[in-house]
């Protein structure tokens, strides 16, 4: 069985709920433990009572280190900082051979079986940006991404864990400080560091608007194909992650500051979306009182006729109408 973890409140949970609903399309054995991070994202994902899920409240999770330092970092700093513990907490509590935490804004396309198998006898599997070179971000966000990353319950696995847990505890902010940057530049230097190290090879895992560029697309009926454009090897498409997309309250979206193409609008962002869409339906059939997209409003720097004009010219930004991007 494939244990993961993920961690978000009611600003996420749609996302949350595509991520489980992806998983149980794809992974046959599998187990998601649901960390809520607030009472009442508890209660609605309580009220779904999603087979493959254990639901953990913050009252169950949080100890007295990260009581003590949660005043002092932000909503996303706090989760963060919180990332390396939920995977601990698994492991310790309920006894699991590995435990892998995923981001709540990620969606399987296929099987995670090929990202395991390549781990094989190793402990620890971390994950590269693989940034396109026009928006390589090293040294500020790191070469590995905190989106998808394994653990297993042994002494390497640990070793590593609880060290990880101990630096964000200490510093971790939405900031570069001192060769620091919230919980991912730690990663750094972990093939170094520590023992039982695999870095991820499969290209289908952990495809993202900052590493897009490099891939062209092949859609089937139940699969998608990748091919890199430089060496035209293909793969199969395990997972995208959606990081960057936001709601307004407007009506209008924003899928991130890179430049993607229509067909990756066609077959990755307009079919999810239009799931995002069904699954805020059922959660306010549960609650209406707030959204489930953690819509925000729009920001002022948008409103500069100017600045709006040059990030649409040069790609810089993708806003649409929601309407009008999910009926073209």
């Amino acid at each position: 069985m494939y244990n993961f973890c993920t961690l978000f409140d009611t600003n996420y949970l749609t996302r949350g709920l595509a991520l489980y609903h992806s998983l149980d399309a794809h992974c046959n054995d599998f187990h998601l433990y649901i960390f809520a991070f607030n009472e009442k994202c508890y209660d609605i994902l309580k009220d779904l009572n999603l087979s493959k899920v254990t639901l953990i409240s913050l009252v169950e999770f949080e100890d007295e280190e990260l009581l003590k330092v949660k005043p002092s970092r932000s909503i996303a700093e706090y989760c963060w900082t919180s990332t390396s513990s939920t995977i601990l907490y698994v492991l310790e509590k309920y006894k699991v051979d590995s435990c892998t935490y995923i981001d709540a804004d990620m969606f399987f396309y296929s099987s995670p079986k090929p990202i395991f198998d390549e781990l094989g006898d190793e402990s620890i599997l971390i994950t590269e940006h693989r940034y396109s070179p026009q928006y390589n971000k090293d040294l500020k966000a790191g070469k590995y991404c905190v989106q998808f990353i394994t653990f297993k319950n042994d002494d390497r696995g640990l070793k590593a864990l609880r060290w990880w847990r101990e630096r964000c505890l200490e510093w971790c902010y939405a900031k570069y400080e001192d060769g620091k940057f919230g919980d991912q530049l730690y990663l750094n230097d972990w093939t170094e560091r520590f023992e039982g190290v695999h870095v991820l090879r499969h290209l289908g895992g952990g495809l993202a608007a900052w590493n897009i560029q490099q891939y062209d697309f092949v859609q089937g009926s139940d699969y998608i194909t990748g091919i890199e454009k430089t060496t035209g090897n293909k793969f199969d498409v395990i997972f995208y992650h959606f990081h960057y997309l936001r709601f307004f309250k407007n009506g209008e979206i924003e899928l991130g500051r890179r430049t993607l193409s229509q067909t990756v609008f066609n077959i990755f962002y307009k079919p999810y979306i239009k799931h995002l869409e069904t699954l805020k339906e059922k959660v306010l059939s549960i609650d209406n009182t707030f959204d489930p997209h953690g819509a925000v409003n729009k920001p002022n720097s948008w409103k500069t006729p100017i600045l709006f004009l040059y990030r649409n010219i040069n790609g810089v930004y993708n806003i649409f109408d929601k309407k009008k991007f999910l009926g073209s």
